[in-house]
């Protein structure tokens, strides 16, 4: 049975600031949530802060995990998973990124009681996921070319900070990168419909080959995301716009988009982002998976989605990519532009750095001091440009 629910506040440096048309970001902090049975066997999930999208906290995420979700979930049988899950997702409202938590770390400690990898777990055997990699808001021609230098072919390219120079930006990435690569771009809800229109039709008239435009306008703008679409070439992409099932099936409805960026801290966990693909396919829009800013246990846990789901699109998962160095032992690490997922059961984490495995609840920061001698998830790039 079930015998603990811990947490562990972790933040993390990023060995690059990472800046949108909502926020910069230096370090990563979230919320790494252990579920322990009785037979030592331990499942780790994670719930990010990311306060402009999502509204989590650290703090909210810790507090509904500790005074909620955990002790409904204490004394159960751990491989009840689906009702396990069920029971988090109905237990409170709201709180994605806790949900999302505790729901990747039942199914992690599933697929360690039984032995295998995550992937396998949710039906699949793929263990490399390509992804592409983010030029933020101001980043140079510089980081452009290091990005191609690191292998990455799929680039997206943050906009909607200044719309005036968007198309300027897009033009100088195109220049660097290439006509071989593939460029999308990603508004963060920067513009308004008309701009949105200007900015695409602008990007589409210079023929610089963009795949598609992300979230071009406010989230809730739903008729502003169908205007826009009815007006441009270039296929529109909801991210922010869709958090659960209620929100894909009235994009869908309104026709505000071609595809959808499916996220585990948005839609509350594996559960319900395999439901929003299979929804999303049923009714003929693309499909992404992507993550928030971060670390190797969220983005395993979407990458082990997408190996066995499969997407229409190339995943947007290289937020641990980032990390100056891991907070885990095991799980993940990138191979140029792959993520790869670990030959070990569940997600293969096998403990937090600097965190005291009989431990309950902590504060995990991965310093220098603590987080030298984890596996790095992501390796800084050499002769990283300051931007």
């Amino acid at each position: 049975m079930i015998t603990h629910v811990l947490t562990h506040r972790v933040e993390v440096p990023l060995h690059t600031p990472f800046v949108t048309a909502l926020r910069r970001a230096d370090t990563v902090r979230t919320l790494v949530v252990e579920v322990r049975d009785g037979d030592g066997n331990r499942g780790f999930g994670e719930g990010p802060q990311v306060l402009q999208v999502t509204g989590a906290s650290v703090e909210g995420t810790e507090a509904c995990v500790e005074q909620l979700l955990g002790p409904l979930l204490i004394g159960r049988d751990p491989d009840d998973l689906l009702a396990n899950c069920r029971a988090v997702r109905k237990a409170v409202a709201g709180n994605e990124a806790a949900k999302a938590a505790l729901d990747v770390a039942l199914h992690d400690l599933v697929a360690r009681r039984l032995g295998v990898p995550l992937v396998r777990l949710l039906g699949g055997t793929t263990s490399r996921v390509p992804t592409d990699v983010t030029l933020s808001a101001n980043a140079d021609r510089g980081t452009t070319a290091d990005r191609v230098a690191d292998g990455f072919t799929v680039l997206k390219v943050k906009v909607g900070a200044d719309p005036a120079t968007d198309v300027a930006r897009v033009r100088a990435v195109r220049e660097v990168a290439g006509p071989d690569v593939t460029i999308r771009v990603d508004a963060n809800q920067g513009w308004t419909p008309r701009q949105a229109v200007d900015v695409i039709r602008a990007l589409h008239a210079e023929a610089l080959d963009v795949e598609l435009v992300e979230q071009p306008v406010p989230a809730w703008d739903l008729d502003g995301m169908a205007w826009i679409r009815d007006r441009v070439d270039l296929p529109i992409l909801a991210d922010e716009s869709v958090f659960g099932v209620r929100d894909l099936i009235e994009v869908i409805r309104r026709g505000a988009a071609d595809l959808v960026n499916v996220k585990l801290a948005k839609c509350g966990g594996l559960a319900p982002g395999r439901t929003l693909l299979q929804i999303a396919e049923d009714h003929g829009v693309g499909t992404m998976i992507g993550c928030m800013m971060e670390g190797p246990i969220g983005v395993g846990a979407a990458a082990s989605l997408a190996a066995a789901c499969g997407t229409t699109l190339t995943a947007d998962l290289d937020a641990a990519w980032w990390l100056a160095r891991s907070p885990v032992f095991g799980g993940i690490h990138y191979d140029g532009p792959v993520v790869v997922l670990p030959d070990a059961p569940g997600l293969g984490v096998t403990g937090l750095v600097g965190v005291d495995d009989a431990a309950g609840s902590s504060n995990a920061a991965a310093s220098s001091n603590a987080a030298g001698s984890g596996d790095a998830a992501g390796a800084t790039p050499a002769g990283e440009p300051e931007v």
